[in-house]
């Protein structure tokens, strides 16, 4: 970029900054006439500068070697490269070696990864790292008074994750803070980053242009503990975006759309990169919802090229210099290069996307608005809408809440408000605090809202819902991400419908899935019929943002003397025990614990809601191990077969039977195993029950390497029909396992009674990864390392 080019953006710059920028007494804000040395990271970490210089270098070593045009996500990808001048670097096929800027868990997982992180003996991080208190916060009566609730009962939790971050250099977000994706994004995301995190919605973070992955908590511990970091070198797929977003059509539509052409697993293996002209007419937290649902396809992550939307965004939050700085890497580095290959490319006009709903019981399942009443219909949907749920890590910007309000001011101008409970879930305290300030809360009120907690409450099943009985059919729509059967209320005949924030505020005026605001009339509270107004709202507010209440700790420049205590009699904290190392020998005659019908997500295995508090218990809470899978014998859920008693009963009970008994186990299922949540728990508790092998038609990214970083074998049927050859009572046999070598496929046999079916298997191990099987973990390989 030439000096001219420089200072033309960095005059934009500073009229954008001016416009969007806090007031100027925030401490952190400096005049983008100013020239810092060395521009931090983040306000919370002043000694840690962008990367930029260095991710340049390593990128025009990567380019000298592939002597091709690159998407903008394998610039930033292999930009962190541990090895640039060496690595093999193959779309889909390669294990690349990184090195992440930083590390963000959420409570609810933090638990583990900390866990694990102490178990491994090192004594601070080596990366930026931070503890968002989130997922504890169960919805109940009204924000404040749940918050009050979930600190007295979650003390004991709190008071570990804080004194372990304390202890080991990172950063802790009190509860009440807001949620892990949303505190990013307002903090510590910047383009070109690189960070993973504990949770399946990181990808929220490609809004502001970097490439941030949900994994579990053991690749966690390897970033911070300063080991390069492992992943499948990801397909990428371009999506071409033209045209405009306007009226009732939101960005949230534009990935219910992109849900609905991949399905949940059609983005496996892959980075969602958009681009095109119809990206400048998303704002920053647009592009973030949109990013934070590419979970619900399977995505690697996702991300948009540095645009001036994220410039806005980047000032009105105190980062005009990160703005500047990354104005000077636009071109070779965030952006894509012209005439660069993706794998393959989606095209959507945005003049012509029409609002979609999507569900139940997948968020692929897409219903443009003009057709859910007829839909529902024909489906036996119930009509009546009983709770509509506005907010959550995916929708809870101050844009959403700003659009919303327009609606609720049009309803209550007629006389009207919400027919139905409305919950309004603010996405951390910086948003609580502006829109109380701006009288949104006030105006949510008035309609009949309930503003709920800084917390992902409903969303992940954190909600002590009352107006219906377990069993009962009913519907719901939210602006949520995911809406897995009892994923929200832990009641399976719940349809669960998820939509922009704006089409929730409508529906939920009339209460009923056939109304179509575009067209459809209401009748007001004289009897009048009037068509609500097309949706509105800021940006970015006018005023500046409103921190609200400080809710960060900083790490004391040395913990070594903080104290971390773990009771042994403890029911939700436990301190991790090895497990044991392969014994070399072939795995034979295994016991089928359950063999799974359909669908089966992290959720199926590893429930959440009240389960959550056990999440630092990994005995405690393997008593939730398949409860939500359905049994392809009975076609039921939590009922098995002991085949040791004949009896049935719980999965949990049963797994414990066999392991008191020395009863190796494997479980079976079906495709997209694992989809959903990055909860490593759902790998952890098979292990720790005494599982060996996990044998499906396909695997969901996460999950797979969540299983093989527990030294679990994922397994996959080289031919998909074997899983029909798999009884109840069949007894399956890991041959050869001394040969296990990459892209060799395992021998198995299926002994049925009398008769044998000999199949392969294949894996995705790679040397390293065998490696973590033999020694019975990733973790106890890492111990092996550091030795």
């Amino acid at each position: 970029m030439t000096k001219r080019r420089i200072a033309q953006t960095a005059e934009v710059l500073r009229k954008l900054c001016r416009r969007a920028v806090r007031p100027l007494t925030n401490q952190w804000y400096v005049s983008m006439s100013s020239k810092p040395a060395d521009v931090a990271m983040s306000k919370f970490e002043p000694k840690q500068p962008l990367p930029y210089k260095l991710l340049s270098e390593k990128l025009d070593c990567v380019t000298h070697r592939l002597k091709r045009p690159l998407t903008l996500s394998e610039k930033v990808l292999y930009s962190h490269l541990h090895n640039a001048k060496d690595q093999e670097i193959k779309r889909g096929e390669s294990y690349l070696l990184l090195r992440p800027d930083r590390v963000a868990m959420q409570d609810a997982t933090a638990q583990m990864a900390l866990l694990q992180f102490i178990s491994s003996g090192l004594s601070k991080v080596a990366v930026p790292s931070t503890v968002h208190c989130d997922h504890l916060i169960e919805a109940q009566v009204s924000g404040e008074k749940d918050l009050k609730r979930a600190k007295d009962l979650n003390k004991e939790v709190y008071e570990f994750l804080s004194s372990t971050s304390a202890k080991y250099g990172l950063g802790f977000w009190k509860p009440g803070s807001g949620i892990i994706h949303q505190i990013i994004l307002e903090n510590y995301a910047f383009p070109g980053l690189l960070m993973i995190g504990t949770d399946s919605h990181t990808p929220n973070g490609g809004g502001l242009g970097g490439l941030c992955i949900g994994v579990g908590g053991a690749d966690a511990v390897d970033v911070m503990a300063d080991m390069p970091w492992e992943l499948k070198c990801p397909n990428v797929i371009g999506v071409e975006l033209t045209g405009k977003i306007s009226g009732w059509t939101s960005a949230k539509d534009v990935i219910l759309k992109v849900a609905d052409i991949l399905t949940v697993k059609g983005g496996t293996g892959a980075i969602i990169e958009y681009h095109g002209p119809g990206v400048e007419s998303i704002s920053c937290t647009g592009q973030a919802t949109i990013c934070n649902m590419g979970a619900e396809i399977g995505a690697t992550t996702s991300l948009f090229p540095l645009n001036e939307r994220m410039v806005a965004y980047l000032c009105a939050t105190g980062r005009g210099e990160i703005a500047a700085e990354a104005s000077k890497y636009k071109a070779k580095l965030l952006t894509p290069d012209k005439d660069c290959k993706y794998d393959k490319l989606i095209k959507i006009n945005l003049d012509e996307l029409e609002p979609l709903v999507n569900g139940p019981y997948t968020p692929d399942l897409a219903h443009p608005i003009s057709k859910l009443g007829e839909n529902s219909k024909k489906n036996g949907y119930p009509m009546d809408i009983k709770v509509g749920l506005i907010g959550s890590c995916t929708n809870s910007s101050y844009e959403d809440m700003g659009r919303c309000i327009s609606i609720v001011k049009d309803a209550i101008e007629h006389g009207l408000t919400s027919k139905v409970p409305f919950n309004v879930t603010p996405g951390s305290e910086q948003i609580r605090a502006t829109i109380d300030r701006d009288g949104m809360i006030a105006t949510f009120n008035k309609f009949g809202a309930t503003v709920l907690a800084n917390a992902c409450g409903p969303c992940i099943g954190q909600w002590d819902r009352k107006d219906v009985k377990k069993g009962e059919k009913n519907t719901i729509v939210t602006s949520y991400n995911r809406n897995f059967t009892g994923r929200n209320d832990a009641n399976p005949a719940t349809h669960c419908f998820v939509t922009s924030p704006e089409m929730v505020t409508a529906l939920s005026i009339v209460g009923r899935l056939d109304f179509n605001p575009l067209k459809d009339e209401i009748t007001d509270s004289n009897g009048k019929c009037f068509k609500l107004k097309e949706p509105q709202g800021a940006e970015l507010p006018a005023k500046g943002f409103d921190p609200g209440q400080d809710t960060y700790s900083a790490p004391p420049a040395d913990g070594s003397k903080v104290k971390v205590a773990v009771d042994p009699k403890s029911k939700r904290l436990q301190i991790l025990e090895p497990f044991a190392k392969w014994d070399g020998k072939d795995l034979t005659d295994l016991t089928v614990l359950i063999k799974v019908k359909g669908k089966c997500t992290t959720d199926h295995i590893s429930a959440a809601g009240p389960w959550l508090k056990y999440r630092g218990h990994l005995d405690n809470i393997s008593n939730n191990m398949f409860i939500g899978a359905v049994n392809a014998e009975n076609n039921e859920m939590n009922k098995i077969k002991n085949q040791r008693s004949n009896n049935f009963a719980a999965v949990p009970e049963v797994a414990r039977d066999y392991k008191a008994n020395k009863i190796r186990w494997v479980a079976v299922g079906e495709d997209n195993y694992g989809e959903g949540s990055s909860r490593e728990h759902a790998a952890l508790e098979p292990r720790h029950l005494g599982g060996v092998a996990i044998i499906v038609k396909s695997f969901a990214r996460i999950h797979e390497t969540n299983l093989k970083k527990q030294g679990l074998l994922a397994l996959t049927f080289a031919n998909p029909s074997d899983y029909d050859k798999v009884q109840p009572t069949s007894k399956i046999s890991l041959l050869n396992l001394k040969d296990m070598a990459p892209g060799k496929p395992i021998d198995c046999e299926i002994k049925n009674g009398g008769s044998a079916d000999k199949i392969q298997l294949k894996h995705t191990f790679n040397a390293e990864q065998i490696e973590w099987f033999k020694a019975g973990s990733a973790l106890n390989r890492m111990k092996e390392k550091l030795k």
